[in-house]
């Protein structure tokens, strides 16, 4: 069976086969559907096993020219071995990821990460197969540490509003450690901080999405809390080479790997840029900050830059020039109805927005 060695540095190379045949759960989603991409331009098939909550067609319907995509449409909290062909990897990135969609139904998403994930390692043992688990940074909480390592047991609030998908990610993690030393299993765990591009959904509530869609309505701008709350904003193409950096780093346990931009930006900093790229009008207004929301929150990356050579290039100024880009299109062919709760009317004759320098979206 044919190998090829990749040598990322001098002390993280890393030794794959070729043409693998790899399941993504929630391959239609946000993170998914990057992920298949990349996957499928490697040369490998990919197997998107996806249930359209939050994922969208759109987003994978290229992929299906390449003649080495194909979609099986399923809820992971159902077993689904039965549906797959063999396979070498498997990457379990399904579960909605914004307050607004894990909220929504709390006690679903609590049994995404706790059977969805065991129903994963169950496929994995039974096909050999190496897993990949996409867990998060609210694993910290609000956190009492700064920046967050891998070593802090976080801040976590177990029965707050917040708790099924944080809580669940912990657990997540617990059951992926243990399953995997116990049968043997190549597991691999990325801790996720702050993501966003293109493909991310407008009406899911996270900052970078809600304040693009937003200015580029020429809606006030919604700030909750003081605006000088922090995040670290990692573009999407940037943790999906992490991904594949981590998934075929060496064999055996590895423990969770923050994988996120360093950079730390306060939301009201974050709102001021988006406005300035957008050139719009809008006003930022204020409302209460949520029930634990994290008051600062960035990656120490320490670990990634060791073992994986790994470090985000995209800044983030031009980052949110491409996220905008795609915004704007969106908004543009109407595929954005509802933002915030309220109807969009699209408006015909709006003009495609123009960056400062001239450059049109």
């Amino acid at each position: 069976m044919d190998s090829v060695a990749v040598g990322f540095s001098a002390s993280a190379r890393v030794v794959a086969r070729k043409k693998l045949n790899i399941v993504v759960t929630g391959g239609a989603g946000f993170l998914g559907s990057h992920l298949s991409e990349h996957l499928v331009g490697q040369g490998h098939h990919v197997i998107c096993i996806d249930n359209f909550h939050t994922g969208r067609p759109a987003n994978v319907r290229a992929l299906a020219a390449s003649g080495r995509f194909e979609v099986i449409e399923h809820d992971i909290v159902r077993p689904f071995e039965h549906k797959l062909p063999r396979f070498d990897h498997i990457y379990n990135l399904a579960c909605p990821a914004s307050p607004t969609h894990y909220q929504a139904d709390p006690v679903n998403t609590a049994l995404i990460c706790s059977q969805g994930i065991y129903n994963c390692l169950q496929a994995a043992e039974r096909n050999a197969a190496r897993l990949f688990h996409a867990s998060t940074s609210e694993i910290y909480g609000d956190p009492e540490v700064h920046p967050q390592t891998e070593s802090y047991h976080g801040n976590v609030n177990t029965v707050g509003p917040r708790s099924c998908y944080d809580e669940g990610k912990r657990f997540a993690e617990t059951l992926v450690t243990d399953f995997g030393a116990r049968r043997g299993l190549v597991t691999r765990m990325a801790r996720i901080f702050n993501t966003y591009g293109p493909r991310m959904q407008p009406d899911d509530g996270r900052v970078v999405s809600n304040f693009v869609v937003q200015a580029l309505l020429g809606n006030d701008i919604t700030v909750y809390g003081s605006g000088q709350q922090t995040r670290s904003f990692c573009f999407v193409s940037d943790l999906i080479d992490g991904f594949a950096r981590l998934m075929n780093n060496g064999d055996g346990a590895l423990g969770p790997v923050n994988l996120g931009n360093p950079v730390e930006t306060t939301v009201g900093e974050l709102a001021r840029i988006i406005i300035d790229i957008v050139g719009s009008r809008s006003k930022i207004i204020y409302k209460p900050l949520p029930i634990d929301d994290p008051r600062r929150r960035r990656p120490d990356i320490s670990q990634a830059e060791a073992m994986l050579g790994w470090a985000p290039k995209v800044e983030l100024a031009v980052g949110l020039r491409r996220t905008v880009a795609y915004f704007d299109h969106e908004l543009r062919q109407d595929n954005v109805r509802q933002v915030d709760a309220r109807p969009y009317a699209p408006q015909v004759s709006r003009a495609p927005v123009v960056l400062a320098e001239g450059a049109a979206l």
